[in-house]
């Protein structure tokens, strides 16, 4: 079992689902957390069965004033976040660690511009929570975390001791990180194309329908270099069957919300990664493009 550490500075980009969860956590295991959000709010409230705790955090809407910390969580959506780089500029120094707590690929990439010579960490989580409202959020399964194994991983994970949240520090990150994208591959397409939550998944015909999304996206991921077969199919299949059925997924609750979504980093990135490898995904692809229409017309009214 990894050993806690001392009491440290921590800053939370982005108030929503995962920054909620994971500001709850660690202000819960006594560090000093600041939520950096957009849309100010005045307390974060966790709702947790009939539990509803308010969090012991800082919440600012602005990066003024503010100075680097030795944490930085990035938990804005992949597609916000250029967004967050007011914030990053601010609160990375070069003897900060950015955690990057994100759906899709590339990770370090999409935060490289905006932090200097801090390390970087890309980061993994799965968890059932929901925003409910601005500074509120429902949990509804615990949550767990996933890094690179290495310097980095390990005071993460030591972090993270206490707060409830597991880290698994992984060798081989690449095929934790393609396992992470077909957790999502079709579990947030299919439940937000339907307007179903993750229950859907027990009717047979959305099953054999992720199914083939699922299989195409191994393809992808072994030409990537994960260590991914058809047994990952089952696998992931059988997780969504399991989860509370009242779970949605981050997709789900984007579209009910009206935000924009995040296919482009989940569906598009199987289907462009399918595209550099020559690789056939055309169920991927369908997927995507009702999504990119859905998109569009998110903010289209009627006359």
């Amino acid at each position: 079992m990894t050993a806690a550490v001392a009491a440290t500075r921590v800053a939370v980009i982005g108030g929503g689902a995962i920054g909620g969860l994971l500001a709850a956590h660690l202000a819960g295991a006594g560090h000093a957390v600041t939520v950096c959000v957009r849309t100010p709010f005045d307390h974060l409230i966790v709702e947790r069965g009939e539990e509803v705790a308010v969090i012991d955090a800082a919440i600012v809407a602005r990066p003024d004033g503010l100075a680097p910390v030795p944490w930085v969580l990035v938990a804005v959506k992949a597609q916000d976040t250029a967004s967050a780089a007011p914030w990053l500029r601010t609160l990375a120094g070069p003897d900060s660690t950015v955690v990057v707590v994100q759906n899709g690929i590339g990770h370090a990439e999409r935060v490289a511009p905006f932090v200097g010579d801090a390390t970087v960490l890309p980061a993994l989580i799965y968890s059932g929570v929901e925003r409910l409202a601005a500074g509120r959020i429902r949990l509804h399964t615990e949550g767990r975390m996933t890094v690179p194994a290495g310097a980095a991983g390990a005071a993460f994970a030591a972090l993270m001791a206490g707060t409830g949240i597991d880290v698994t520090q992984e060798q081989d990150f690449l095929t934790a990180l393609w396992r992470k994208v077909l957790s999502n591959v079709a579990a947030n397409p299919l439940t937000t194309l339907t307007m179903r939550r993750i229950g859907v998944f027990q009717e047979p015909d959305i099953r054999e329908l992720g199914a083939v999304l699922l299989r195409e996206a191994v393809a992808v991921a072994r030409a990537e270099g994960a260590a991914v077969d058809d047994g990952d199919v089952e696998r992931t299949l059988a997780l969504h069957r399991r989860y509370n059925p009242t779970t949605g997924t981050s997709m789900y609750y984007d579209r009910l919300a009206g935000r924009p979504m995040e296919h482009e980093h989940i569906t598009g990135a199987v289907v462009r990664t399918a595209a550099h490898h020559g690789i056939p995904v055309p169920f991927n692809q369908a997927i995507l493009t009702l999504l990119r229409a859905l998109d569009a017309g998110r903010d289209a009214t009627v006359s």
